[in-house]
Parts: structure tokens; sequence; C-alpha cells
């Protein structure tokens, strides 16, 4: 058969591959091919199948649950507290704590983060490692009761983790020995509110004690610490120190005469109830004795001086402030700085000008000391003129406004918090009510007694306070502080 002999059937075929313009593909295979018409258009090809995958699944971060702040249940201490500072007319105040790394539609962090996150971890059982605060400051607290109320209350909140930072003697013939050793003498005391600068550097402390005779010895009551340090002075011609639990000896310092402050650590015996510190030789020099645990919990080191100012505090030496402020990895420095002040800017012994210098460098040694810490300043109490003057009993000190000022404005612009202490136990006119409920020594100056553990109270009540109303923050410490070369020394200051 030729081409022209093609049946409708094979015809019929043909047709139906030209109707589907050869893309078989695109066409039912079997199916019937319409009549072809001189009056429409070859059907134009069908558009190409577009393969659509289905979407990846991205996983969604599960929302950062903010952790739950909430105050401690107060001890029975804490609430005769509240009732005597309520009957003194102390009404507390909050705490002044600038946002240190601001947002567009808020603050990201504060001043006083570094310390409410670990707070945060230990209410939450993640925290590793102990909270440790180091409280700077003058004769209100160097006695240790004001802050011993913010150690034990935070303490009863969060758990404690030892005593930290002690002497291995009192700064004075007088006193407690809360947070010394036990000796029966051969050590001198020395201190940076000393007038004239004594003939050694210090560290932290702000206090040394030299061995005035071989085999002057401290012995310090163990508490479940398992493990010291002891801080030390290298001072040429001085013997060795000594550490000894019993008749074991636990370290032995090696002296070289580099006059460089030294640490030497020590792990603590299971079970032992005390550890001495013994000097082989006269002159040998402590800065202090750290005794710790290793738990998660509050330690607080007291480090107030009679006489101290943020001038006299020039007298830390650069290197044992940031050695010593590196191991103790503090998240809270803590200054109560201003009583000195506003007497010698009284007497004209110094000024306004000298006053917020001093601060400002202050604050920055210790913060490039401790990066990761927060600071927080706290101002001075009410106070009023020489108790010895009659004529003007009770009137009040005439440049102690202008210091609390002073120190709030230095304070806020470098980067920490404050906390108005005058404010906060009812401003002018208090410490006469506290004088006349007799909680106060006749030199009108130092409080006494429960005068004392109301002016913890109120700092630590406004901690807390913060904490529990400040929104949680995120991110790594802010600090607004270049890192400086350390500043000169300045020149002992002269007695009225």
């Amino acid at each position: 058969m030729t081409h022209l002999e093609v049946g409708w059937g094979g015809w019929r075929a043909v047709l139906h591959v030209l109707a589907c313009g050869g893309l078989l593909a695109a066409c039912e295979m079997g199916s019937e091919a319409r009549p072809l018409s001189s009056s429409l258009p070859p059907p134009a090809p069908p558009p190409a199948a577009v393969v659509v995958s289905p979407p990846r699944q991205v996983p969604v971060p599960a929302p950062r649950v903010a952790p739950r702040r909430v105050v401690p249940e107060p001890q029975e201490r804490t609430l005769a507290n509240q009732a005597l500072a309520r009957k003194l007319g102390a009404p507390g105040t909050r705490v002044d704590d600038p946002c240190v790394a601001p947002l567009a539609a808020g603050c990201a962090r504060t001043a006083l983060a570094p310390f409410f996150e670990s707070l945060d971890a230990m209410s939450a059982g993640t925290a590793s490692s102990p909270t440790v605060i180091e409280a700077f400051g003058n004769s209100l607290i160097a006695g240790d009761r004001i802050v011993d109320i913010l150690r034990e209350d935070l303490g009863a909140g969060f758990g404690t983790a030892g005593r930290g930072v002690l002497l291995v003697d009192r700064m004075a013939p007088y006193g407690g020995r809360g947070r010394t050793g036990f000796s029966k003498g051969g050590w001198q005391p020395r201190t940076l509110g000393e007038l004239r600068a004594p003939p050694h550097p210090f560290g932290i402390t702000g206090v040394y004690h030299v061995a005035t005779a071989a085999k002057a010895r401290s012995r310090f009551k163990l508490e479940g610490e398992s493990h010291g340090t002891l801080w030390w002075l290298d001072v040429p011609n001085a013997g060795a120190l000594t550490v000894l639990s019993g008749d074991t000896v636990l370290a032995r310092t090696g002296p070289s005469g580099s006059g460089l402050s030294k640490s030497t650590r020590f792990a603590l015996p299971a079970g032992a109830t005390t550890v001495d510190v013994v000097a082989e030789g006269k002159g040998a020099v402590v800065q202090g004795v750290v005794l710790q645990q290793a738990r998660p919990g509050i330690v607080l080191d007291m480090l107030g001086v009679p006489s101290a100012d943020a001038s006299l505090y020039a007298r830390l030496e650069d290197g044992a402030l940031r050695s010593q402020l590196l191991e103790r990895e503090p998240r809270l420095l803590v200054f109560f700085l201003g009583g000195n002040e506003s007497k010698r800017l009284e007497w004209k012994r110094t000024d306004l000008k000298t006053l917020r210098a001093d601060l400002g460098v202050l604050l920055r040694r210790a913060r490039v000391a401790a990066p990761s810490s927060a600071c927080l300043v706290v101002g001075p109490m009410d106070a009023v003129r020489d108790a010895k003057d009659q004529g003007k009993a009770f009137t009040q000190r005439p440049f102690l406004e202008a210091v609390v000022s002073a120190e709030r404005e230095v304070t806020l612009a470098e980067g920490c918090a404050f906390f108005n202490l005058y404010e906060a136990m009812g401003g002018k006119g208090s410490l006469e009510r506290f004088h006349r409920s007799g909680y106060m020594h006749d030199d009108l100056v130092h409080p006494r007694g429960r005068g004392l553990d109301v002016l913890g109270h109120l700092v630590t009540d406004a901690l807390l306070r913060a904490w529990a109303e400040t929104p949680p923050s995120s991110g790594s410490v802010a600090s607004l502080i270049p890192v400086q070369p350390p500043p000169p020394v300045t020149a002992a200051e002269t007695p009225p």
C-alpha cells in the first residue's frame, strides 16, 4: 500500500499525534482526538509542569523564660529591724541603678546586672561557685555590723559559702574578733587611714600586720571551709610564713625580698577545726587570710578601715588591687564613703573638686580590676557638727548634702549604682532621732547596737527590692569605663 492508501483508522492516528503537537507526555494516551476544524487555530501546548518542594521545617527556638525574682522570706530579725526603722522615721529609699546598655525602646542592662544575675543563678539552683561581695568603706562598716546584716540577710536567702577575707589580728587594741584570727600578740597593725603613709603598700584589705617577734601566731576557727589563701608582702629581710592545721604544714612562703604582694594557696584537711598562720621570723607582713568554701552562696568581704575616704584609697597598690580582685572574682563592689569627706570639707582639708576627682579615680581603678563586677556607692548617713561644740548641738554638718549630691553625680556618671543612706534614714534630723532612742555613741558620729542593724537593713532591703523589680537582662557585662593607667598616690592628709 502506498502513502495515499492510508485508511481512516490510520489517518486518525496521524491526526492524534498532530493534535498533541508531538508532546505525547502532555496528552492522555488512548484518548480520542478532537475533529479538526479550519476555523480554529491549533491548540497551544500546555505549560510545563512546575514541581513545588515542600517547605523546609526550620526549628523555632523556644522563647527565653526570664527567671522569677522573689524576695526571700524575711527572718524574724529582719521584721524587727523593719519595725524599728519605722519607729525611727527611717523610710528607706530606692537604689539609683543607671542603665549601662541603653536601647531605643528601653534598657538592656543596668549597673547592678552582674550581681542580680548571680542572685538569679543561686535562686534557680544553677550557680556553681560563690557570689563574692567586696565592701570597702570607713569606720561606719569597719566594726562589721552594718555589712554583717547584709551578709546574713543575703545568706539566709541564698546560702553562704564561708567567711572570705579575714585579718590575722584586730586593727586596734579594741573591738571584736568576728573577722580576725585569735592572737596573743606579736602583730603590729598598719592601715591606710593613718595620717602618714606607712612604709609598705596595701592590698584590698587596706590593712597589713607586721610580725614584731619570731613565732607570732594567729589561729582561725574553721566553719567547714575547704580551701584558703594567705596574702603576704614579700618585704626584704623578713622571714617566711607557715600555714598549719594541727601539726600538719599546709603551706610555706618563700620570700625573696621583691617587695611585691603575693598569694599562697592551701587546701584544708577534711574535718579540720582550726588553721594557724605563724611568722617564722620578725618582720613578716600579712595582708589577709581568705577562708572559703567551694559551694554556691554569699561571701561578703569586709574591707572597711577607720578614717578612710576615696583619697586615702589611692594608697592601695595597683598590682595587689588587680591580682587580689582577680582572685576574688567579685560580683558586687560596695563603697561606703562620704562621712570623712564631709568632715574634711568642713575643716577645709579638701574641696568638692578633689572629692569628685578622687571618687571617680577609685571607681575606675576598681572597675578595671574587676570588670565583671557590679558596683554600688552608699552615701553618708546624717551627720552633725562636733559633739564638743555645745552651742551647735545637732546642727547639721554644712557640707553633708553637697557631698551626697557630688557622690551621686560621680557614681552614676561612672556607671555604678548609688544608694542615698542619708535619705533612707530620714534625711535631716534623723541622727538626732537615733540618738534620743539610744542608738548613737556620745561622739554623735557612730551608731551603735540596733541602730547599726537598721542602717544595714536599709541597704539590704533596697538591693533586694531592686533585684525583684528590675527585669532580667541579657548579654555580656557592659562597661563604660576605658582602661586607664593607675593614678598617682595622693599625699597624706594632715589632721585638724
